[in-house]
C-alpha cells in the first residue's frame, strides 16, 4: 500500500509544525524561521516540498514585491486527510463537517487599504455565513467608494452591498475586537493596535480592482474568502475569544 499523498507531504516534524503556523494565518519566510526557530534554509526546503504536493501556495506581495506570502489550502487538506483515512480502511474516511450552525457572540474586523471591495466583501459574507452572530465591521487605511465590481458580485451572492460606507481604520480606535484580519499586504505594515489584544491574521488576497480580468477577478476573490470565512467559523466555535495564536 502507497503512503497517501497527505502523509508523504506532511509527515514530517517540520512540515507538520509549517502547516500548523499557515493554518492561522497567511506568512513570510522570515515570520516562518521565527516562528519555528529554525534556519531560513530548512524553512524554505520545506515549504518547497508542500508546494509540490499543492498544500502551500504563494503569492507575492503587493506592498513589496521582493516579499512573498505563503498560505495553506485548508480545502485540499481536507480532501487529502480524508483519502488517507479511507486508504486504511472505508470506515476511517473523514466527511468535513458542516459550518457551525452556531457560533459565540464575536466581533471581527477586517483591514484592507481601500476599504472599496475586498473587506467590505468579507464583512457581509462573515455576517451571512455565520447568521449575524458575528458582528462585523471593515475599515481602510485609504477608504475610496465602494467598487461597482464587488456590489455586483455580491448580488450574485444574495447580499446587497449598494449602500455600504467606506470607513477610515480610525473610525475604530480604541475599539475592541476578538478577532482582527488583514486582507492586504499594504495595510498589514500599517495596521494599529487594539486594546485587549485580539487574535490577528493575514489573509493575502489580491487586489480585485487592480486585476484587468475584471469581473471574475472579484468572483475569484468571493469563492476565496468564503472559503476562508468557512474555516474561520470553525475556529470561532470552537476557542475562546481572543486565544489564537
Amino acid at each position: 500500500m502507497d503512503l497517501p499523498v497527505f502523509l508523504q507531504a506532511a509527515g514530517h516534524p517540520v512540515r507538520w509544525r509549517l502547516l500548523g503556523a499557515l493554518a492561522r494565518s497567511d506568512r513570510q519566510v522570515h515570520e516562518l524561521t521565527a516562528s519555528l526557530a529554525a534556519q531560513q534554509s530548512l524553512i524554505s526546503y520545506h515549504l518547497g516540498l508542500l508546494r509540490k504536493a499543492d498544500l502551500v501556495r504563494a503569492r507575492r506581495s503587493s506592498a513589496d514585491g521582493r516579499d512573498i506570502y505563503y498560505r495553506i489550502d485548508l480545502a485540499r487538506c481536507g480532501h487529502l486527510l480524508a483519502a488517507a483515512g479511507g486508504a486504511l480502511h472505508p470506515g476511517l474516511r473523514l466527511a468535513a463537517p458542516p459550518v457551525p450552525a452556531e457560533v459565540p457572540p464575536t466581533r471581527v474586523l477586517f483591514l484592507c487599504t481601500g476599504n472599496s471591495s475586498r473587506s467590505q466583501m468579507a464583512e457581509a459574507l462573515l455576517r451571512r455565513r455565520s447568521g449575524g452572530r458575528v458582528t462585523t465591521f471593515s475599515a481602510g487605511s485609504r477608504p475610496k467608494p465602494i467598487h461597482p465590481g464587488a456590489v455586483t458580485v455580491m448580488t450574485a451572492w444574495g447580499i446587497d452591498l449598494s449602500a455600504a460606507r467606506p470607513k477610515h481604520l480610525d473610525e475604530f480606535t480604541g475599539q475592541r475586537f476578538d478577532q482582527v484580519i488583514t486582507l492586504c499586504d499594504r495595510v498589514r505594515e500599517v495596521c494599529p493596535e487594539f486594546p485587549g489584544h485580539p487574535a490577528t491574521a493575514h489573509w493575502s488576497i489580491p487586489d480585485p480592482a487592480a486585476d484587468p480580468d475584471g469581473r471574475p477577478a472579484f468572483d475569484r476573490v468571493a469563492v476565496e474568502l468564503a472559503e476562508r470565512i468557512d474555516f474561520l467559523l470553525h475556529t470561532i466555535a470552537t476557542e475562546p475569544a481572543g486565544e489564537a495564536p
